[in-house]
């Protein structure tokens, strides 16, 4: 197991994997390690803190504040802002068009993750410049994927737009003089910026979270060879929930054993990995001072510096 206090020097930090293994646990009790060593941390969705957490900034503690993105409310304000700047570019017959057709756009599945996704890019853009660490708690592993392949889905349909918007004009001109194409392009530099942030292994890490189970453990191998795909390299990985060894429950002893074969597996398989193991806590964890207790075992050279 290897130390994993250099991921608290990445500006962003992703943590994703199988549902229910703990995500958002090891998510939250990375930014309040990273707090205790003295980052202003931002940590973004998440709803264990022991205190309400919305769509607005709220400070947790002293250099932990929090943001819990609503898809809804995101996808609302998208369209609001679309509307906004189409508003004076055409006239009134083409605008109502205009509107009706973002509408129906906004109704479809995946308005809502487009929405988030542009939270997401502004947030990484430097949209909020007060905070040291960004640390994401992302929904499971398909939807971290999706982000990181975003970026590239996104440009490709933004150059189609822009084709189209060269061939309705029909004439030579400079792009700069058309609004559209201004901001078709002021688009896809913002794209370009986020994605390279993204990928960057020296501001963003990618952790993936399991539990010595057989499913997690396939589903981790398939999002590293995702991520790799994708032209990211893992940062860590965190095999969570890990049973005491001192029982001598037989049930318990049985269930030592078995995980004891999946934990071999886990360092075979991912053994160029940097990866960590966090212990089974007897109770549920909620609230600051349990997840103090994860932070000890995730980052135990910041445990205990800075405000309590």
């Amino acid at each position: 197991m290897r130390e994993l206090t250099q991921l608290l020097d990445r500006k962003f930090l992703f943590f994703g994997g199988k549902g229910g293994v703990g995500k958002t646990t090891t998510a939250s009790a990375t930014a309040v390690a990273a707090s205790q060593a003295g980052k202003r941390v931002l940590l973004v969705s998440s709803d264990i803190l022991g205190q309400p957490v919305g769509p607005d900034i709220v400070e947790v503690r002293p250099n932990l504040h929090a943001l819990e993105i609503d898809a809804a409310q995101e996808s609302a304000r998208y369209v609001d802002e679309v509307k906004a700047r189409i508003k004076d570019l055409f006239g009134h017959s083409i605008l109502k068009e205009a509107n009706r057709q973002i509408d129906l756009a906004a109704s479809m599945p995946a308005a809502e993750e487009v929405a988030l996704f542009d939270r997401i890019g502004a947030l990484i853009r430097g949209e909020d410049a007060r905070f040291d660490l960004l640390v994401f708690d992302t929904a499971p592993t398909g939807h971290t994927l999706r982000l990181i392949r975003m970026p590239e889905l996104m440009e490709a349909w933004i150059r189609a737009l822009s084709r189209s918007r060269r061939a309705m004009l029909g004439v030579e001109q400079d792009d700069r003089n058309d609004p559209i194409m201004r901001s078709l392009a002021e688009r896809l530099d913002r794209l370009r910026e986020f994605r390279a942030r993204l990928v960057s292994p020296r501001v963003t890490a990618f952790v993936l979270v399991l539990i010595a189970e057989r499913l997690p453990i396939e589903e981790t191998a398939r999002a590293i060879a995702q991520l790799e795909d994708a032209g990211v390299r893992l940062g860590a990985l965190i095999v969570n929930r890990v049973l005491p060894e001192a029982s001598p429950d037989p049930f318990l002893v049985a269930r030592q054993g078995q995980e004891r074969v999946y934990l071999e597996e886990i360092d075979s398989r991912f053994a160029a990995v940097p990866r960590l193991r966090v212990p089974q806590l007897a109770r549920d964890v909620h609230g600051i001072q349990t997840l103090q207790t994860i932070a000890a075992a995730l980052f135990p050279q910041a445990a205990g510096k800075g405000p309590t």
